[in-house]
This record gives structure tokens, sequence and C-alpha cells, in this order.
């Protein structure tokens, strides 16, 4: 168990893209259309994650949009020759083509040849093996607001590990479809498992990224 971790090289990032989605409180329905402009492309960062071996976390949602079409994630990465040398599926695989629930092996990447570690089969953390060789860790996954949806807990178990092995960590940072909204009981500590492992409500009002700024700053106890 680790209690109070800081990492010292955490970084969020706000990926660019619209999104439109509709926002029901009390009564009150609008819809609202977000269109962050800062970071669309892999080389707003590629300064940071420049020459060194790093590992992704993410699956299908990992897209970036232009006016043209639309690339992910790895693709761009690879095309800028970044040293991706492992990615880390979570729940429903790297490609999201696997059923709620379903165990999930380690296996290797059929288009790229980049070993795939499962964070949903034998473990849900990687270990200081997995994580051998890397330097940083990229992880991109798209939230849906809720707190059952396991890719939060992927996201704690995958921040405590990098502050165990000194392994730094950018979040990719991503809107919640639910906006800011909250509601739902705040999880009980004698309640915790991989479908909630944190003393929030069902609907929390963050993204993944304020999400992990909370992990990090309130120094949850992991175990």
């Amino acid at each position: 168990m680790i209690k109070n971790f800081r990492i010292s090289r955490f970084w969020i990032l706000v990926l660019s893209f619209k999104i439109n989605f509709f926002l029901i409180a009390n009564t009150l329905s609008y819809s609202q259309n977000i269109n962050i402009e800062a970071i669309n492309k892999v080389d707003s960062y590629v300064d940071i994650i420049k020459n060194k071996n790093i590992g992704i976390v993410t699956n299908h949602s990992s897209k970036f949009y232009n006016s043209e079409s639309e690339v992910h994630l790895l693709d761009s990465l690879l095309s800028l020759n970044i040293s991706v040398i492992k990615i880390f599926s979570p729940e429903h695989g790297f490609r999201g083509d696997l059923d709620a629930g379903e165990k999930i092996d380690n296996s290797i990447d059929s288009k790229t040849g980049i070993p795939i570690i499962s964070l949903y089969g034998s473990k849900k953390k990687p270990n200081s093996g997995d994580l051998k060789n890397l330097d940083l860790i990229l992880f991109d996954l798209q939230d849906v607001g809720a707190r059952f949806y396991t890719y939060l807990s992927t996201l704690h178990y995958v921040m405590e590990s990098c502050a165990e092995n000194n392994i730094e960590i950018i979040v990719l940072d991503r809107p919640n479809p639910n906006a800011n909204y909250v509601d739902g009981p705040v999880l009980e500590d004698d309640s915790k498992s991989f479908v909630g492992l944190h003393p929030v409500p069902i609907l929390y009002g963050l993204t993944i990224g304020e999400y992990a700024k909370m992990i990090n700053g309130e120094g949850f106890d992991f175990s």
C-alpha cells in the first residue's frame, strides 16, 4: 500500500476536439458544444516524449480528428518516430471489441508488432517488469463520467505503479460527457472494488485529467 504518494513528473494535457452532448440537470435540458482549441496534434507535446521509450494506455477511442480523417494515437506517434515499445490495454481490449468483464490475455498487436500488456486479465496493475525499459507512460482513455466505469481504476493502478517505479506519466484529458453534473451517493470504503475505488458520487463531474489530479493530490490509499 502506498499512502499519500505524489508523482513528481505528471502532466495533464487537454485534447482538442469537438463533441456535442446533452446535459440534463433537474428539469433543465440544453445542448453544449465544446471546442477545446489547444492540443489536437501529437506534435504539440512531442518535445516531452521524443527520445524516450514510452508505453501507452489506450484503446479504440484514442483518436484525433482533422478536416480529412481520424487518426489513432498510436499511428500518430509512430508516424513521428516516437519509440512506442509497449501497449497497455484496459477492459474491452486495445481494439475495444471484447465483452464487458471478459478477461484478456497479453498479446501482440497484429498491425504494429508491439506487445500488448493486459490490465484486465491476471492482473489489473502493471508490475515493475511491465514497466522495464520505459521512460514514460502516455494515458489516453475516454471515460463516461460514471464511477463504476473501470477505466478510472485502471488510471488509479497505472499512476500507483508509475509512482513506485519512478516513471513519468502524461494523462491526455478529454471532456466528461456529463460535464460537471454530480449525482448519486458517495462510495463507502467497505464497498471498494475495481468498479469503484474512490469515495466519489456515481456521477462525479470531472474529466479524466481532473480525476487524475484528484488521485495525485488527495493521496488516496492504494491497496
